[in-house]
């Protein structure tokens, strides 16, 4: 079965206020949908992410390396955690994105991952997705 990962969005919130109590007090409905995914074997792997306040990005322009404190995009939201789900197929992932208590408040993007045989062998030609 093809993976995907679930990139989870949710606006930014400052620990000291009440907006990080109400995204803990979620924490039994996380793990009601982590269980049940567990449960149907389809969780490869998942976790949440410091705030961006701990990103460190790195960028290598005209072979110079440049570090910056932060995320690589000032935006609303922020990536917040990831879930990696071996689905049947888009549909399947599709409907455990939506169980996903981020995507009340923020977003969840659903990408395949490109298995290590479509990663063309230098002068090949890219392989289709499946």
């Amino acid at each position: 079965m093809p993976e995907y990962m679930l990139l989870l969005y949710a606006p930014e919130v400052d620990e000291a206020e009440r907006q990080q109590e109400d995204r803990w007090a979620d924490m039994p409905l996380w793990l009601e949908v982590t269980e049940s995914l567990r449960k149907a074997g389809l969780l490869v792997a998942n976790g949440p992410l410091h705030s961006v306040a701990t990103a460190t990005t790195v960028r290598v322009r005209d072979g110079d390396t440049e570090v910056t404190d932060g995320p690589f995009a000032v935006t609303k939201e922020v990536l917040a955690g990831y879930y990696v789900l071996d689905c049947a197929d888009l549909d399947e992932a599709l409907h455990h994105a939506a169980r996903m208590p981020t995507a009340r408040d923020g977003s969840v993007e659903v990408r395949p991952l490109m298995g290590m045989s479509e990663i063309p062998a230098p002068g090949q030609a890219p392989a289709s997705p499946t």
